[in-house]
């Protein structure tokens, strides 16, 4: 069962490793595809959070966010293969913030081809979503073992 979890463990968390790798390889000094692919999303989704809130949110540089995103998806990849906890969230927090702005399907007509693919694509992640949960949930809810010694009984007299 160990060995079977770890693969499982491994063949997830690859998912998440070699996009970081692949964005790391491609980084460049712009950023690379990512950035330019990214930076139109994130100005809007900036812009559309600067409205909500009523004022201005300070500029942040497109190749930092990027690094970040590589950082999170290599760092809590790296920790849930070894079945770590914080590694999940990582990837929670990760997936929580840079799905909507990514695959921002609100913003294109249902009719439109856009939309089927950044709507599948967004579905994707929430399955991933969804897993990384499902494990945390099933980490927390299994009992620690416990030695298999037995406390010594007190002698009574």
């Amino acid at each position: 069962m160990g060995f079977v979890s770890f693969v499982g463990r491994v063949l997830f968390a690859s998912v998440f490793l070699l996009s970081a790798y692949q964005e790391f390889s491609e980084f460049g000094t712009d950023g690379g595809p990512a950035a330019k692919s990214l930076k139109p999303k994130f100005n809007l989704f900036v812009k559309q959070v600067s409205a909500g809130i009523g004022m201005a949110v300070p500029h942040i540089d497109i190749k930092s966010v990027i690094a970040f995103t590589m950082f999170l998806k290599a760092f809590g990849g790296l920790l849930f293969i070894i079945s770590s906890s914080f590694g999940a969230l990582v990837l929670l927090v990760y997936l929580a913030f840079i799905t909507p702005v990514v695959y921002d399907f609100y913003n294109y007509e249902m009719e439109s081809q856009q939309f089927a693919k950044l709507f599948t694509m967004f579905s994707q992640n929430l399955a991933l979503f969804g897993a990384l949960l499902f494990f945390l949930g099933m980490k927390n809810s299994i009992p620690r073992r416990h030695s298999k010694r037995r406390a010594a009984k007190a002698k009574t007299t």
